[in-house]
């Protein structure tokens, strides 16, 4: 049986020779002799919140205790963590420089850069948690899996607040710019125009741009060298838009289809944060941003060598930059019923007139606290005044201007 132990620094795939018949103290030893992690260092776990800050789920602590008494089967996830510097593997000892002239050899100014660039794991994120609006997820999801079938990638900007004192990210709504999927990449078609009336409507709400949303697709490329949570192009992407950010709180979630042993498929919400070295390297240019099919998507590529894992190498597994971020879900401010944006489906004629009727019987605030409706009035309102406006009676669920709402009823009627 083969089982693959996750930890911070990556996967290890783990032949355990005689299933039947092993236990934990095998399977220990078997990570003791693969990963180099000691025995008395590790905690297993066949929960993935292992790997997360807190709290801290069961553990595989009797060492005696029967694999085959346990839900794996081959190819099963087992949770691995340890203390910092718990594996065996060290940095190599420095070089001895070899003498040239009477000062020694000389070095430029990227030979000693590169031997200061360090890759190594980020212990926590930055974020507490990162809770999403159930309507605005569900949307997302149903429209993947319905419409997509999850055959190609989609991805959306996430917007909503940070709580200043718990450091918790609260997603409340999802917008979808214009975009190009296929199985291993989506291609954003970033509309200025339309990105600066989206983020009126957030100032307004008195909300922001929080994090970025992707799927995977289930046609994607495989790697030769081990599982992999994140592929280097997806690497690149998370921490050019984690930079652009411009938070420290920035939330990459990915939804994926997991296929479970029975064959039965369930969507999963993951959420991460680009690791503080990752985003560095990017901005550097160290990071290399020029995917050529020929590359394993398991490991990203640097343009100049750096130190990871104990050793100097010109590629990094992916799941090194990954910083685990634990998830939930609240019912945010806002509704969802109006139809979403860039989907490829021209927005229905009647669709503003249809929206008003099925809510008249709610106040007028009320029939307009949808974001996709607002952005689609947004585009006949000034967008550094009258859009922030008509937001904030939105957020404050205040009484909307007379203006604002004969304007709606026009465009309504027009529609």
């Amino acid at each position: 049986m083969i089982l693959r132990i996750r930890s911070r620094d990556g996967t290890d795939r783990i032949t355990v020779p005689d299933a039947a018949a092993a236990t934990v103290g095998d399977l220990q030893r078997l990570i003791e002799a693969r990963a180099t992690v000691p025995v008395a260092a590790q905690r297993l776990s066949l929960d993935p919140a292992l790997l997360l800050p807190a709290p801290q789920p069961p553990l595989l602590s009797d060492p005696a205790a029967p694999l085959a008494s346990l839900p794996l089967a081959n190819g099963s996830f087992v949770y691995l963590s340890y203390p910092p510097g718990a594996r065996s593997a060290q940095p190599p000892a420095p070089r001895a420089l070899t003498a040239a002239g009477s000062f020694g050899k000389k070095m430029t100014m990227d030979d000693l850069i590169a031997r200061q660039i360090r890759v190594t794991r980020q212990e926590a994120p930055f974020c507490s948690a990162a809770s999403f609006d159930r309507d605005s997820a569900n949307a997302f999801q149903l429209h993947v899996s319905e419409s997509l079938a999850f055959a190609v990638k989609r991805a959306g900007f996430l917007y909503g607040r940070v709580d200043a004192e718990t450091k918790e990210v609260l997603v409340d709504f999802i917008y979808e710019p214009p975009q190009q999927g296929s199985s291993d990449v989506v291609h954003l078609m970033r509309d200025a125009d339309e990105e600066a009336r989206v983020d009126a409507i957030a100032d307004g709400l008195g909300m922001r741009r929080v994090g970025f949303v992707f799927t995977q697709a289930v046609g994607r490329k495989a790697s030769e060298t081990g599982e992999y949570t994140l592929s280097n192009s997806e690497v690149v992407q998370a921490a050019q838009l984690q930079a652009e950010g411009g938070i420290p709180e920035w939330v990459t979630a990915v939804v994926k289809l997991e296929v479970g042993e029975d064959g039965s498929a369930d969507v999963h919400f993951e959420a991460f944060q680009m690791s503080e070295v990752c985003v560095k390297l990017f901005k550097d240019g160290v990071l290399e941003t020029e995917i050529q099919d020929s590359d394993d998507p398991r490991l990203s590529k640097m343009r100049k060598e750096v130190i990871a894992g104990g050793k100097d190498t010109m590629e990094v597994d992916n799941d090194f930059f990954l910083v685990p971020v634990k998830i939930s879900d609240h019912q945010g401010p806002l509704s969802m019923g109006f139809p979403i944006e860039n989907r490829g489906i021209p927005l229905p004629a009647n669709a503003l007139r249809s929206h008003m009727d099925r809510a008249k019987h709610l106040p007028f605030v009320k029939r307009i606290s949808d974001f996709h409706l607002l952005l689609q009035i947004a585009a006949f309102l000034d967008v550094k005044a009258d859009v922030p406006t008509l937001a904030a009676c939105v957020g404050h669920q205040a009484e909307v201007p007379e203006g604002y709402r004969l304007l709606i009823d026009a465009l309504a009627g027009q529609t």
